[in-house]
């Protein structure tokens, strides 16, 4: 005999035996005992959580001949007959691949019919918001008013695309996600079933992958058992089955961000490729770790919200003492917006690089908690006695070498005010890129300068987040040179009808074709803030001391 998955061999056949929706459980029992059953029912919530398992209980316990306390008895002719699918009242049908108005029409014309055996039709649509628009309203005067021996259960996992008219007429039912502790329990519980071995830290940490839904749990369950076939559960062996990865490695990876340690972040992503780790996985779990390090900084009263293990949260709270609130907060940022970006990428490794790299270099970024994460860094290395002096700077603090009338001036040190000069020209903090720039910038750059984000504006979405995130600076002779931290976004910007589409929108605003160079910053041993930014270096200064 063929070998059953764990949540088919396992699916409640009882009220009593759903796990996780009580308050629905309850309401439905309640109302078969009173014998004041709904003709719709509408189950939405996400994956896993029970939906279609406890239609087809309500369709057992509406039939059921001998119902106890409003569940079916499981052992009358109609509960045989449904649990073995045999059953002519009960119609289940996948929304998903029978969505046609056709389809809805054959319903509607066998609802006039009343059932041969027991006292009603059940019909389950599956996954109700695939069905299109014109089925929806085949079945809208049915399931207004049916029959009194029809009962329709609906359900789905995106309850926002089914039509008010649909919603209004139904009883809605809400499925939350299952808790940790339920799933685990369960797991326990089949664990002794089928008389394996275990280790409840191992059923925990394949509760919490599970994301609240009890199929999931089961299904990965049933991985892990036949992995290590005949052989104890354990908690390594559950990482090694679902690609994750132990706290200790996010301790250690967490350290090597805090010191700023690139190398030591690299190596140990390499670590992980080799052991064959899943990177999605990965971005996933140490964002989780994240989130509990800022938890229990901020807070001793989280204990029971963090889901870990008494030895873990002994780790944590070790690790959360060494760790900055602010900063947690922005490598919490950087790494959701990862996660997200990690779904769509081919090159999954190289964006992680470029995350762990923006983490441990702080000075990459101009936001505010990245400014933030910069005072700390010089804050700290103030108190070991470390001098700081702005690059390409002296002493003194000269200005830059502007022309008599004020020109715009590149080739010094920096201001010390950071403003500009009348008489001495602009001093820009650090010096130029490459020697010195002219000495004063041409009419096109100057207009696209001050209307930088008009040129954002009429580039495409995927564009604008690119130029978003690249520096304007002037090239040379009359080029635009952008600079990028990303070289996913400089691959992506440096596509042939992508700078035809930058050019398009730099022509409406300077009335002409510019030409456009590109750079990735950490090139040459040039960082990004030693390239000058037009939108920031022009900001404030008095037209005539730039011409």
């Amino acid at each position: 005999m063929s070998y059953t998955a764990l949540y088919r061999k396992f699916r409640p056949d009882t009220f009593e035996d759903v796990k996780g929706q009580n308050a629905i459980v309850t309401t439905l029992k309640n109302q078969i005992k009173a014998q004041r059953i709904g003709h719709a029912y509408l189950f939405c919530g996400t994956r896993g959580t029970g939906k279609t398992t406890v239609a087809k209980i309500l369709a057992k316990a509406v039939n059921c001949e001998n119902p106890q306390d409003g569940s079916p008895c499981g052992e009358c002719a109609m509960c045989r007959a449904i649990q073995a699918q045999t059953s002519m009242n009960v119609i289940e049908i996948d929304a998903a691949s029978n969505n046609g108005v056709d389809n809805i029409r054959e319903i509607v014309e066998e609802v006039r019919y009343s059932p041969t055996e027991g006292r009603y039709k059940v019909y389950i649509i599956d996954e109700v918001h695939m069905l299109s628009a014109g089925a929806f309203n085949a079945l809208l005067k049915t399931l207004e008013e049916p029959p009194s021996y029809v009962i329709f259960i609906l359900a789905t996992t995106e309850v926002h695309k089914i039509p008010i008219t649909i919603l209004s007429r139904c009883q809605r039912y809400d499925f939350k996600r299952i808790t940790i502790d339920e799933i685990a329990a369960r797991l326990r519980e089949l664990v002794d079933k089928e008389q394996i071995e275990a280790e409840d830290k191992a059923l925990r940490y394949v509760a919490r992958a599970a994301d609240g839904s009890l199929r999931d749990g089961l299904s990965l369950l049933d991985q892990c058992i036949a992995f290590y076939l005949g052989q104890k559960l354990t908690y390594d062996n559950v990482l090694d089955v679902l690609g994750t990865v132990d706290v200790e490695v996010f301790a250690r990876l967490l350290r090597c961000i805090r010191s700023g340690d690139v190398t030591g972040c690299i190596r140990l992503l390499e670590e992980l490729v080799t052991a064959g780790r899943d990177l999605v996985q990965f971005t996933v779990d140490f964002t989780w770790y994240l989130r509990n390090l800022l938890l229990v900084k901020a807070s001793g009263d989280f204990d029971e919200l963090l889901e870990v293990s008494s030895d873990q949260l002994v780790l944590l709270k070790e690790e959360a003492a060494a760790c900055d609130a602010e900063l947690l907060m922005r490598d919490i940022r950087i790494f959701s917006e990862l996660a997200n970006q990690m779904k769509y990428t081919s090159q999954k490794r190289v964006t992680l690089e470029v995350a762990l790299i923006k983490l441990c270099r702080p000075e990459m970024e101009t936001d505010y908690s990245s400014l933030a994460a910069r005072l700390k860094k010089i804050e700290k290395q103030l108190e070991q006695g470390i001098v700081m002096q702005a690059p390409g700077g002296n002493e003194t603090g000269d200005y830059g070498t502007g022309g008599p009338n004020g020109e715009y001036g590149y080739g010094g040190g920096y201001a010390q005010d950071g403003g500009y000069d009348p008489n001495g020209g602009y001093g820009y903090d650090g010096g130029a890129p490459g020697g010195e720039l002219p000495a004063a910038l041409s009419e096109d750059l100057r207009t696209l300068a001050g209307n930088w984000t008009s040129v954002i504006a009429g580039v495409s979405g995927q564009m604008k987040a690119c130029l978003t995130n690249a520096r304007p600076s002037p090239g040379n002779g009359n080029t635009l040179l952008l600079v990028f931290q990303s070289a996913v976004d400089k691959e992506f910007a440096e596509k042939e009808e992508h700078v035809a589409e930058i050019q398009n929108a730099a022509a409406k605003v300077i009335g002409k074709q510019i030409e456009i160079t590109m750079k990735l910053a950490g090139q040459d041993n040039m960082q990004l803030e030693d390239y000058p930014d037009l939108t920031k270096v022009l900001k404030g200064v008095p037209i005539e001391y730039i011409e």
